[in-house]
């Protein structure tokens, strides 16, 4: 493990996500996954949204499609929350959506639209 790529990691993927949301991650961490932990935060976080290419904004919407079109529910929500963390705006994530139906098809825009909704109530709800 590249100890100064994993630092960096970890730093984006806390300021993305939340402190609360990775302790969560990092509080599951055993012998077993303990390696994929390691990849995701040196390898995802640190080397690619690290990298100077792209804005942590733009990085975000693609990762909402991108996640959205593979149906993986509970890592569009951590992201939808990250979005909105580097600036992306509701009706952005809604565009962002409506371009998956397009593209990945209904089915998987009415389930993502069904998820952000929830995850956005819920945010408010932590907001008060």
């Amino acid at each position: 493990m590249n100890k100064e790529l994993f630092d960096k990691g970890m730093e984006i993927r806390r300021a993305t996500l939340g402190d609360v949301y990775v302790d969560r991650a990092l509080a599951q961490m055993n012998d077993f996954n303990q390696p994929l932990q390691e990849l995701v935060t040196e390898y995802c976080w640190g080397e690619v949204w690290g990298r100077p290419g792209l804005a942590r904004r733009d990085r975000s919407m693609i990762n909402i499609a991108m996640i959205a079109i593979l149906n993986r529910h509970h890592e569009l929500k951590g992201h939808l929350r990250g979005a909105l963390t580097n600036g992306v705006t509701r009706d952005e994530i809604a565009e962002v959506l409506l371009q998956v139906g397009i593209y990945a098809g209904i089915p998987a825009a009415v389930e993502s639209f069904r998820i952000a909704t929830e995850t956005l109530k819920e945010i408010d709800a932590e907001a008060k």
